[in-house]
């Protein structure tokens, strides 16, 4: 049965929020704030915040920045996940990933039907690894990234999630830039 073994330590992840957007400040930023407040208040560590427009290279850029930064664990971005022309969230993700999480997108999809029907189709949430660190592209609505927050990544990025959880395998990320 899947759930936390509480024998075992929590350990505190350090999580960069990036919200997508050509018009958001951080004053009326309120998917990234949902993403901070739940994030916080499960014991991890906000390491970084930023807004940039939607753009697929300055997004990309950000996204390897972030990657590059050893304090960074996981990279949470919101917005620029849907169908419209200024939609260049998923591209700019992919363009930097050098794995991508298939399965992501479609738990997300799974539980965004519970909340919204049908709807669900409307978004390409993604999820991928680049440089020893995870990235999500979620939805830019506070409710999406709830969802998305409370589903799937706050059990997997718990180390005592059982069976098994992004955390455990964090050393593991970048092991082929260590063979030789």
């Amino acid at each position: 049965m899947p759930g936390i073994d509480e024998t075992l330590e929590f350990i505190p992840v350090r999580i960069a929020v990036l919200t997508v957007s050509d018009t958001r400040t951080e004053a009326d930023d309120r998917s990234g704030d949902t993403l901070v407040d739940r994030l916080t208040a499960a014991g991890h560590r906000l390491a970084a915040r930023g807004i940039v427009r939607d753009d697929r290279a300055a997004i990309a850029e950000q996204l390897r920045d972030w990657c590059a930064d050893p304090a960074i664990d996981v990279i949470l971005s919101t917005g620029g996940t849907g169908l419209t022309g200024r939609d260049v969230t998923v591209e700019a993700h992919r363009d930097v990933y050098e794995k991508e999480i298939e399965a992501f997108g479609t738990v997300f999809t799974i539980v965004s039907m519970q909340k919204i029907g049908t709807s669900a189709v409307q978004s390409r949430a993604t999820g991928g690894v680049a440089m020893g660190t995870y990235l999500f592209a979620l939805p830019g609505s506070p409710g999406a990234c709830k969802d998305a927050w409370d589903e799937i990544l706050a059990p997997q990025l718990d180390y005592r999630h059982r069976p098994c959880n992004f955390v455990e395998i964090f050393p593991r990320l970048d092991e082929h830039r260590r063979r030789k």
